[in-house]
């Protein structure tokens, strides 16, 4: 099976670091890490914004966190730690194919991927040829 190649990173003023392996927040994950129920998550934003085409849990993918940092540890377990963005940071990707990108601005609270504070992201998405 040849792989298709959706997005090229074209700029990234954090030099890269973001993270491939985490995965997105769930309410089972937040149950598991801080012991709290029904928690905001990336995942519930995932299903609600494929529901609107029509997709569901099926359709979510391995995503990438960007601007998250998760070391792997000496031990081999994973760390969620405090990110090395800054505001203003940015990700400029180039779409390679026709794509549906969901995106979630992580509502996680009880780790400091996010210095446990949800601040807002800006979408920008322009069309090269128009």
């Amino acid at each position: 099976m040849r792989a298709t190649k959706l997005f090229t990173i074209v700029a990234d003023s954090m030099g890269g670091g973001h993270d491939t392996i985490g995965g997105c927040c769930s309410a089972a994950s937040n149950k598991f890490r801080y012991n709290v129920p029904d928690t905001p998550s990336c995942y519930a934003n995932f299903l609600r914004a494929l529901a609107r085409h029509g997709m569901g849990e099926k359709d979510i993918v391995a995503n990438i966190n960007f601007f998250m940092n998760v070391p792997v540890l000496a031990d081999g377990s994973m760390g969620i730690v405090d990110g090395k963005s800054k505001p203003g940071d940015s990700v400029d990707l180039r779409a390679e194919t026709r794509v549906l990108a969901v995106v979630s601005n992580c509502p996680q609270v009880h780790n400091p991927c996010n210095d446990f504070n949800p601040t807002p992201i800006r979408v920008v998405v322009t069309d090269p040829a128009g």
